[in-house]
Order: C-alpha cells, then sequence, then structure tokens
C-alpha cells in the first residue's frame, strides 16, 4: 500500500485527480472504455471537483457504479447520493453510462440489477474513502470480509449516523436512515486499482486504526492493505496520527 501525505486537501484533490485521469484514459486506450466506482461524502468534493475538470477525458467512454446509497430516500433527497453524483461529476462531465442503486423502494431488486451489471467486466479504478468509525463504504464495523455477495443490506451504526448529520446532510439523528444499501467489501476488493482519498482532521483517529493497526472487521478499511494496487491520498491533518506516511 503507497501512502501519501500532501500539505493539504486541495493539493491531495489534485495529486489524486491526476492518478485517476491517468488511470482512466489508459483503459479507454486499451479497453475501449474504463469502469469505474466513484464515492461521495464531504471528503470527496474537491477531489471530484478536480476531477471533473481534467481536460480532454473521454467521459462518454466511462461507466459509473457507486458505492452506496441510503434505503428510504428518494432519488432527489439532498442526502441522496444519486443526486451527490448528479451534481458532483454526471452532470458536469456528461457520463452516460451509471448504474445507480436505488433504495427508495424494496432494495433487492436494485441490488440483482446492479450486480449483474458490475460482474459483466472488471473494475478499472475504484475511489472509496474511509469514514470516521473506519467504514469502507456503508460497512461498518464489524465488516463483513467474507461474504461473496457484490451488494447488501447494511444496518447503520450510531457513529456512522452521526457523521452523516455531522457533515450537514440532514437536520437530526432521527432523520439519518438506519439502513442502507452498500457495495461489500470483497466487490470493492476487485477493483484493479483503489485510490483512498481521506482528507481532515476528523479522519486521523481512523486513518491511525485502519493503516497502523491490526487488519480486521473492526477496522474496516484495513482490509485495503491486502490489495496490490492502492494508493491511499492523505492530509496532514488526517496523517497526524499516522506513523507510516511518507509526505510528498
Amino acid at each position: 500500500m503507497n501512502v501519501r501525505v500532501f500539505p493539504d486537501k486541495y493539493a491531495l484533490a489534485k495529486a489524486a485527480a491526476i492518478e485517476a485521469a491517468t488511470t482512466i484514459r489508459r483503459a479507454v486506450r486499451e479497453r475501449g472504455r474504463a469502469r469505474i466506482i466513484a464515492a461521495t461524502g464531504a471528503s470527496q468534493f474537491e477531489f471530484l471537483d478536480e476531477l471533473t475538470k481534467v481536460p480532454d477525458m473521454d467521459w462518454k467512454d466511462v461507466e459509473m457504479f457507486h458505492l452506496d446509497e441510503y434505503i428510504g430516500l428518494t432519488g432527489d433527497h439532498p442526502a441522496s447520493f444519486q443526486k451527490y453524483l448528479r451534481q458532483r461529476l454526471i452532470d458536469k462531465v456528461g457520463i452516460v453510462q451509471y448504474h445507480f442503486l436505488d433504495g427508495s423502494g424494496d432494495p433487492q431488486p436494485a441490488i440483482a440489477e446492479v450486480t449483474a451489471e458490475i460482474r459483466k467486466a472488471p473494475i478499472d479504478v475504484a475511489f472509496v474513502g474511509v469514514g470516521e468509525n473506519g467504514h469502507l463504504a456503508f460497512n461498518d464495523p464489524p465488516a463483513n470480509f467474507a461474504t461473496e455477495e457484490a451488494f447488501m443490506v447494511v444496518d447503520l451504526d450510531d457513529a456512522c449516523r452521526r457523521q452523516q448529520l455531522g457533515e450537514g446532510w440532514f437536520e437530526s439523528l432521527d432523520e439519518v436512515p438506519r439502513r442502507a444499501i452498500s457495495m461489500t467489501i470483497p466487490e470493492i476488493l476487485k477493483a484493479e486499482e483503489i485510490l483512498c482519498i481521506v482528507p481532515d482532521a476528523r479522519k486521523a483517529q481512523a486513518v491511525e486504526k485502519c493503516f497502523d493497526g491490526e487488519i480486521s472487521p473492526l477496522a474496516p478499511a484495513s482490509i485495503l492493505r491486502t490489495h496490490p494496487n492502492v494508493l491511499v491520498y492523505l492530509d496532514q491533518d488526517s496523517a497526524a496520527l499516522l506513523k507510516r506516511a511518507v509526505a510528498v
């Protein structure tokens, strides 16, 4: 695992966007299209902003999946990850091939549909973050490292729900859904390359636990250390407690 530390989240975002664009271009050049997984949340704002500014990208040849979605929210809800991705990625660059997780009704048909699509071909690159509780996607601790499913319904723990409230997506904790559809950890690990983008001081304890501690379901993102091609992008704040990082 390659850990890189940048002076601030803006430098981090620029570097991660350059790497992401390079991988996408290579996939389009070699196979005619790029298949990507996009993360959401406040920690991804700057990265997605920089990625959408990269010139000469063949976004029409990009097929996008996303990591997770709340159960019980419609796609136009302010906290919906579908809305987030439309506003911050899809509509800005003109992606036409994308697969949303619809949590507004029975989640099982949505899971079956997107599972069939994601398993048609390898994923070239996954963009992920790390939650304040160490979660990867919505796989809260203790995470399931062994499932054979691509997506599953998960219960959100209180720490995860408080993070969503703290980021400003909801007005009260009672409004934060208690369940979600999440891409599973084994499915994330199938991506050929993973860019883990984790800025901000509020993530420092999770970064330390996941990348300096034991690989454990109690620190779900720690499993990234088993993947052969992971780049972790931190800023000085998120890396403050980490001993293994290499500054850039």
